[in-house]
């Protein structure tokens, strides 16, 4: 692949658990020849053992691996990186820009029996199923004064992967646009 023909922002590859945030970010940034980096790598050894137990994560305990997300985004401007994150509510992607203010949010929902469904089946991650409840009451919106497009993971990762690169590169069809 080759690198992209436009100005590439930070990306984030935003949404609950299950809603494939790393096999999209990874084979966007295939696509694009940039990095990609897993938000879940940069959680401390408390968070990963506390989401194991079945525990939501506080704001306190989000906020260094918040900074620690925002220092990857902003490490290459212009370039990416592709960084999967929750990014769950407007306050955590604030502190996001903060660190990469063009940073661009492609928030990947689906209806909660798929998100459930590859939560059961997947092996070696830490953040059970019994968490789902939790995350989805937690998400807010992307709002318009966020750089954000909804994009619906029921389909093929090529067709949301095809579509995220439209929506980057300007035009936003089968998106729904904030």
């Amino acid at each position: 692949m080759t690198s992209p023909s436009f100005v590439l922002p930070p990306v984030v590859v935003m949404g609950v658990s299950g809603s494939g945030k790393t096999t999209i970010g990874l084979a966007l940034a295939a696509a694009l020849a940039v990095d990609f980096v897993d938000g879940d790598d940069l959680h401390t050894e408390a968070n990963r053992q506390k989401m194991a137990a079945g525990i939501p994560l506080t704001d306190d305990d989000r906020a260094p691996w918040l900074a620690s997300v925002g220092r990857v985004l902003g490490s290459a401007p212009g370039a990416g990186p592709v960084v999967a994150c929750s990014a769950l509510r407007v306050v955590y992607r604030d502190a996001l820009r903060q660190a990469a203010p063009d940073a661009a949010f492609l928030h990947l929902a689906g209806g909660a029996d798929l998100l459930r469904a590859r939560m059961v089946h997947r092996e070696h991650h830490f953040m059970p199923a019994a968490l789902l409840e939790s995350q989805l009451g937690t998400l807010e919106p992307l709002t318009p004064s966020e750089n954000g497009v909804v994009l619906d993971t029921s389909g093929g990762i090529d067709e949301v992967v095809m579509q995220a690169i439209a929506w980057l590169r300007g035009s936003r069809p089968g998106a729904e646009s904030v």
